[in-house]
């Protein structure tokens, strides 16, 4: 049994879905490992990961549409706000989600769906460099 840890970055731009399949799919492929889980995890409080829709871009739209009505922003009556509006909401936010998603892998794949894709849900409506861990374990 082998373990093996990546620490990664993703940039954002604001509120919105970042795809990072593709980066974590890379991982997979040169850490050797074919079968076993990789759990991929966000070191953050105003941010999230999901599993999400990745071929129509309007699901993930709808998505952050729901969400900025169900934690709307300058609601009144949040206390927690030394960073802005879009504090508190934040932090909601990423509790309603996920700070971490884990995959089976099986053959060297990842087992995702077809329209399966793994995101970094930006909760903040300002740029941040978002730090990601991704841990493998398996043979």
């Amino acid at each position: 049994m082998r373990v093996i840890n990546e620490l990664f970055t993703v940039a954002t731009s604001g509120k919105g879905t970042y795809e990072i399949t593709e980066r974590v799919s890379t991982f997979v492929r040169e850490s050797g490992i074919k079968n076993g889980a990789v759990t991929v995890f966000v070191r953050h409080t105003s941010c999230s990961l999901i599993i999400m829709e990745n071929a129509d871009p309007t699901a993930r739209r709808d998505l952050e549409a729901f969400f900025n009505r169900l934690v709307p922003e300058k609601a009144g009556y949040f206390e927690h706000d030394s960073e802005g509006a879009d504090d508190m909401p934040s932090h909601i936010r990423m509790v309603l989600t996920h700070t971490s998603e884990t995959i089976p892998l099986l053959d060297g794949q990842m087992q995702l769906g077809t329209w399966q894709g793994i995101f970094l849900f930006e909760h903040r409506g300002a740029a941040h460099r978002r730090r990601i861990v991704a841990t493998m374990i398996g043979e």
